[in-house]
């Protein structure tokens, strides 16, 4: 049995009733709003085998009953409030495969047993006060307390009491030029983003998405909700997005953005229109971002298309072969244009099907650099090996290996999440496809069934459409062009990965092949 409730923006608390569904093998109440804490009841659904949390504001500890789970495969509890340490039971879960508790404010040890063994199983990214575990995790090693002797006690104190007293003074006279220095930085961080853009007002945003309503929510993530609307005063139809400020970090990715679409300009990124920084109704902070609304939605929709998405395009959505080479093309576009030919080199962090747009021709355009970074170094002639120690937030399946391992964000990254959507796009599987156990993933799944075999993978409806006047053989050439640079993008190791421009030029290729 499956009970699926995501993406619904549920609010409140889980209710203490759910522990009732004993019998229940899937549980996902992801990307809600549900708060509070874990009810303790849920340790009562002993036959769950995928338990999908994620995305919500749930706090206080990971609760004790859930030791009773054991028949879990999959626990996915990121992106949320939780605290106190990571439960040692979850090490003892011998069918355990996949254990996300990225992005909480868990802290202590972390346990060095059972799935805790697989870093490639384990995601512990964002939670800054960890120690311990096995030695692939690059975690400080835990403290271990001492004392000192009591003879020492008495001399401690005549020599440490006044050479403290100098000390703190000296403490507070920098830590108070420090805030300062951060305080003005911050005020003409915040300026430089919010002068350059139009400027829109808050009264504008409200009418043109009927008061931020349910009927006009287009999609919502992480950090906010993206709303359609048509701004009265010029009638263009726009996407507004909605920072969550209540969110930890949602401030930082506004400001993200600001940065990024102050700098960049490209046809196959998304244009900021207008931005709003200010107070809503109620007098409480309240940031948007504008932008040019694509008629055709995201990659996800097309890839992945719902009875109600096909009801309002007035039949089935399907791209053929042709369209994904183009959209491949576009995407890759873009990142190389990120990469390197910018000033100052910039990883994305989240690419993902959700995060590709198409206009009314089709034309795909990168959005959403709410998670992105800047390099150090100003040089883009070597971007594709430079790096960032700066912390991540992806999403699982796209996000590269290492940064489940706390390695530093680099372009290489950004290739292994382009690889994998790649990949998605001849499957027509999600990276987190339940089919996908026991080692077998996306990679693997198409490195395996290349050469001879890649018709077996590859999307039905690509096979079902077949171009007119292309043959079955030149459509599986294609197909084996393009699947072998998906693999090459998402192989383990960064080094092994191509290069974003390579891409471009391999991905040009077999489209002229093609024609």
């Amino acid at each position: 049995m499956h009970l699926v409730l995501s993406e619904n923006q549920l609010s409140g608390s889980l209710p203490f009733e759910v522990g009732q569904l004993k019998h229940l093998g899937h549980m996902d109440f992801s990307k809600n709003r549900l708060s509070g804490e874990i009810p303790s009841s849920l340790g009562s659904c002993e036959s769950l085998e995928h338990l999908s949390l994620d995305g919500n504001f749930f706090q206080g500890p990971i609760s004790d009953s859930l030791r009773s789970l054991r028949a879990l495969q999959d626990l996915n509890l990121s992106h949320n409030n939780l605290t106190g340490q990571i439960p040692k039971f979850l090490g003892d879960f011998k069918l355990l495969q996949s254990l996300d508790l990225s992005f909480n404010d868990l802290k202590g040890e972390v346990p060095m047993h059972g799935v805790f063994e697989n870093t490639s199983a384990v995601s512990i990214a964002g939670n800054k006060n960890l120690c311990g575990g096995i030695l692939q995790l690059n975690l400080p090693t835990c403290r271990s307390k001492s004392t000192k002797p009591k003879s020492s006690t008495k001399l401690a104190l005549i020599v440490g009491i006044p050479c403290g007293f100098i000390g703190l003074i000296f403490i507070t006279s920098f830590l108070f030029l420090c805030c300062l220095k951060k305080s003005l930085r911050k005020t003409k961080n915040e300026l430089s983003c919010e002068m350059p853009f139009r400027t829109v007002a808050y009264k504008d945003l409200l009418q043109a998405t009927n008061g931020f309503s349910s009927g006009n929510l287009v999609g919502a993530g992480s950090f906010g909700s993206v709303y359609k609307g048509v701004l009265a005063f010029d009638g263009v139809i726009v996407a507004v997005k909605v920072f969550n400020l209540l969110r930890e970090g949602a401030s930082k990715s506004f400001m993200r953005e600001c940065a990024a679409l102050l700098n960049i300009r490209h046809r196959n990124l998304v244009k900021v229109l207008y931005a709003y920084a200010g107070v809503d109704l109620q007098g409480d902070d309240f940031k948007a971002l504008v932008y040019e609304f694509k008629i055709n939605g995201s990659l996800e929709e097309w890839l992945h298309p719902n009875q109600t998405l096909d009801q309002e395009v007035d039949g089935p959505r399907n791209l053929n072969l042709i369209q994904r080479l183009n959209i491949a093309i576009d995407v890759a576009n873009a990142l190389d244009y990120l990469h390197n030919q910018c000033k100052m080199p910039i990883v994305h962090c989240d690419l993902k099907p959700s995060n590709v747009l198409l206009d009314g021709d089709m034309t795909a355009h990168v959005g959403d650099f709410g998670l992105l970074k800047f390099l150090s170094e100003a040089s883009c002639q070597s971007s594709s090996s430079q790096t960032s120690s700066v912390g991540l937030k992806g999403t699982v399946g796209y996000a590269a290996p290492e940064y489940g391992i706390g390695s530093e964000v680099s372009t290489f990254g950004d290739v292994y999440s382009y690889g994998i959507l790649l990949l998605e796009m001849i499957t027509g599987k999600r990276p987190t496809d339940s089919m996908f156990r026991d080692g077998l993933e996306l990679h693997s799944y198409v490195k395996m069934a290349l050469p001879d075999r890649v018709i077996d993978v590859a999307d039905p409806k690509l096979l079902t459409e077949v171009d007119q006047g292309k043959g079955t053989d030149q459509i599986v050439e294609c197909l084996i062009s393009i699947s072998k640079i998906g693999v090459f993008c998402s192989e383990k190791f960064p080094k092994e990965r191509m290069d974003i421009s390579n891409v471009v030029a391999e991905l040009n290729r077999a489209k002229a092949n093609f024609l």
